[in-house]
C-alpha cells in the first residue's frame, strides 16, 4: 500500500488541512504513516511567514535528500509563494502545489501515487478534529506578507462546516478546533453576510459535540456579541490566543494596528471576569522598528498587570516586500534582551496560573500515549500527565484532578 507522510511547517490552519488531507488519503486507501522515514511520498506544508521558518523547510527537504534519497517529495504552503522556481529544482520534488491550488492536493497525490484499497472510516493520529472555516487576510500589517501568500480572505460557507463537524462528530471526535488565518473575519465575505459568532452558535447546537477550541483572535474583531457568548457558552473552551502584537500605541500605528491598550484591557478583564479559570495568551512582537525602550517598558509592564497568563514572544524578523523591511531596525542584541525578559515574565506568570488549579478538578481530553501515562490537555490549556493509567484512550473526554503544577506539565490524576 502506498504510504504517505504529511510534515507541517507553521500555523493551526497548516494542520488543519493536514488533518483533512488524511482523512482524504485514507479513504482513497493510502497510508498516513506516523514517520517520514517509513513513507514512500513526503507532503511538506511550509511555511514563509518568518526567515527562520523558510530555513526549517529547506533544512527539512534536504534532510530527507540525504537520509532517504528515494523519497518522493510534495511541497504546498506558502514558501511555495515565494520560492517555487528554487523548490521545482530540488532532485526530490516532484510537484510544488502552490497555496491557490491546496484544495487539489489530494487528487494531484493520487494522481502521483495511485490509490489502494478503500479503508474504513478511522480516526487518525490526532485526538482532536481540526476544522478550517477560513483562509487569507484583508489586514494590512506593516510587517505580514501572509496577504501576498494567502490571498484576501475567504470563508467556507456555514453550512459546509457544520457538515464537517458533524462528520468528525459521528467518527468520535470530542472536541474540534477551529482554525482560520483571520478567524474573527469568518463570514465577511459569504453572501448573505455571516460572522464567527453566527458559526459558534451553529456549532454549538450539534448533538454529541462536547467542546470546541479556538485559535488565535484578532482583538479588532471582538464586539460585545461574540466575547458574550465565548464566555456564556459551554462548549467553547475557556482558552483565548489573542493577536495583541505590541501594547504601545505609538508601535501599533507603526504596525498599521488600529487598536489600543484600553481596548485590550477591557477584552483581556470581560473574559477574565465571565470565566474566571479561562486561560488567556497572546502573540507578542518585540524589537519592531521604531520599539523605543519607553516602548518596551510599557509593553512589559502591560503584560505584567494584565490577566494574561501566558504570551509567545518573537523578536521582529523583517520580511523583503513588507514596509516594516525598510525601516530602521532595532539592533539583534536588544531585540534578544528584551525578548529574554518577556519570556522570563511570561514563565512566571503561567506557573503561577498553573498553580492556582491543585487540588481542582477540570474538564480535559486525552491527548496522547507516553512510556508512563498518557497526556491530557484541560479545556483552559494546562497539559497534565496522568501515570499508572492503561486504561485511557487518545481523544476521550476525562476530568482530573490537578496534584501538581510544574512550567511545561502538569500532574494529576482521574477525579
Amino acid at each position: 500500500m502506498t504510504s504517505v507522510f504529511i510534515h507541517n511547517f507553521g500555523c493551526r490552519v497548516n494542520q488543519a488541512e493536514a488533518f483533512d488531507w488524511s482523512c482524504q488519503l485514507g479513504e482513497a486507501g493510502i497510508s498516513v504513516a506516523r514517520d517520514w522515514r517509513q513513507a514512500e511520498w513526503v507532503v511538506v506544508n511550509s511555511c514563509a511567514l518568518t526567515a527562520r521558518a523558510e530555513a526549517d523547510v529547506r533544512q527539512f527537504l534536504k534532510r530527507i535528500e540525504r537520509e532517504s534519497p528515494g523519497t518522493r517529495i510534495v511541497v504546498t504552503g506558502c514558501l511555495t509563494e515565494k520560492t517555487r522556481e528554487e523548490l521545482a529544482r530540488h532532485s526530490s520534488v516532484f510537484r510544488v502545489i502552490p497555496n491557490f491550488r491546496k484544495d487539489s492536493l489530494v487528487s494531484e497525490l493520487l494522481e502521483l501515487a495511485g490509490t489502494g484499497q478503500a479503508q474504513p472510516e478511522k480516526r487518525l493520529f490526532r485526538s482532536r478534529a481540526l476544522v478550517k472555516v477560513q483562509d487569507g487576510c484583508d489586514a494590512r500589517c506593516t510587517f505580514c506578507l501572509i496577504p501576498s501568500l494567502r490571498g484576501k480572505s475567504r470563508s467556507r460557507p456555514l453550512d459546509k462546516v457544520v457538515e464537517c463537524a458533524t462528520a468528525a462528530v459521528e467518527r468520535g471526535y470530542n472536541e474540534i478546533v477551529l482554525a482560520g488565518i483571520h478567524l474573527c473575519a469568518y463570514g465577511r465575505d459569504l453572501e448573505p453576510q455571516k460572522s464567527l459568532l453566527d458559526l459558534l452558535q451553529a456549532l454549538a447546537a450539534i448533538t454529541g459535540l462536547r467542546t470546541i477550541r479556538l485559535s488565535s483572535l484578532d482583538p479588532r474583531l471582538l464586539p460585545r456579541p461574540l466575547l458574550e457568548f465565548l464566555v456564556a457558552e459551554e462548549k467553547i473552551c475557556p482558552h483565548f490566543h489573542l493577536s495583541l502584537q505590541h501594547a504601545s500605541e505609538q508601535v501599533l500605528r507603526r504596525m498599521g494596528r488600529k487598536s489600543t491598550p484600553a481596548e485590550y484591557l477591557e477584552i483581556l478583564n470581560f473574559l477574565r471576569a465571565g470565566r474566571p479559570e479561562v486561560s488567556l495568551g497572546a502573540d507578542i512582537i518585540v524589537g519592531f522598528p521604531g520599539e523605543e525602550e519607553a516602548d518596551f517598558v510599557f509593553l512589559r509592564d502591560f503584560l505584567r498587570e494584565s490577566a494574561l497568563n501566558y504570551f509567545h514572544v518573537f523578536s521582529f524578523s523583517p520580511r523583503s516586500g513588507t514596509p516594516a523591511a525598510g525601516w530602521r531596525q532595532v539592533p539583534e542584541n536588544i531585540k534578544k534582551k528584551r525578548s529574554e525578559e518577556l519570556r522570563k515574565l511570561s514563565r512566571e506568570k503561567n506557573l503561577a496560573f498553573k498553580k492556582m488549579f491543585i487540588g481542582r478538578v477540570l474538564n480535559g481530553i486525552v491527548i496522547k500515549k507516553k512510556e508512563s501515562g498518557f497526556e491530557v490537555l484541560t479545556g483552559n490549556y494546562l497539559k497534565v500527565m496522568v501515570e499508572g493509567r492503561q486504561d485511557l484512550r487518545p481523544g476521550q473526554p476525562v476530568r482530573v484532578r490537578i496534584t501538581e503544577a510544574g512550567p511545561a506539565m502538569s500532574q494529576g490524576e482521574v477525579a
